[in-house]
């Protein structure tokens, strides 16, 4: 049996992934960087990968686009270099997003919106929190979003209803099946992003 992270020559993809965990949620009070570093915590727990945690609030992207066909200010520019390069590095994404209005937050959106042939031919998973969704809808919708952008958005997710309650004081979920689902959606992701990084070397991706 070939082993999961065999690439198509039959030889292993020996470098680990670089995955960028973007924290979608910039509201005071958030609770995203308490999932975002128990996601980057799991993925730091494997060889296949290595992750770059990359918030938002410390990172903000322009909030006003110019106008089409024309190239943002020097401004624009200085904030996207702290984005940007981070994103086009990565051989794969982990979104972490809330729902807000039965959707993912603005800022998330405009983060990507800035950054079109970064999610070319690259895999995205997600973990959500909310309510009594657990956050999925806004996952339906990234979904869409990140089709037109050529992405590749994986199966599986991991998320959290009513998440207030679910986690301890050190910030790890309660229960314990938390951690065998996160196991599974990166196991999903490795497999599409060696074999996508691989694809991309081959072949480079056009659109």
């Amino acid at each position: 049996m070939n082993d999961l992270n065999d690439n198509p020559n039959g030889g292993l993809s020996a470098a680990p992934l670089r995955v960028a965990v973007l924290v979608g949620s910039t509201r005071d009070g958030r609770f995203g960087p308490v999932v975002a570093e128990w996601t980057a915590g799991h993925i730091a727990q494997r060889e296949d990968m290595e992750a770059d945690l990359v918030d938002l609030v410390e990172t903000p992207v322009p909030t006003v686009m110019p106008a089409f066909g024309q190239q943002p200010s020097d401004e624009d520019v200085a904030l996207l270099g702290a984005v940007a390069p981070r994103l086009a590095a990565a051989d794969a994404f982990v979104i972490v997003t809330p729902e807000y209005n039965h959707s993912y937050p603005a800022a998330l959106k405009n983060a990507i919106d800035w950054h079109n042939p970064q999610w070319h031919a690259k895999p995205v998973a997600f973990v959500s929190y909310g309510g009594i969704s657990g956050g999925l809808r806004a996952v339906e919708h990234l979904r869409g979003v990140l089709a037109e952008l050529h992405a590749v958005t994986i199966r599986n997710t991991v998320s959290f209803h009513n998440y207030g309650d679910k986690f301890d004081p050190d910030g790890k979920p309660l229960d314990p099946e938390c951690d065998a689902a996160a196991k599974s959606l990166l196991d999903q992701l490795t497999w599409w992003g060696l074999a996508l990084r691989d694809a991309r070397a081959a072949r480079p991706y056009t659109g």
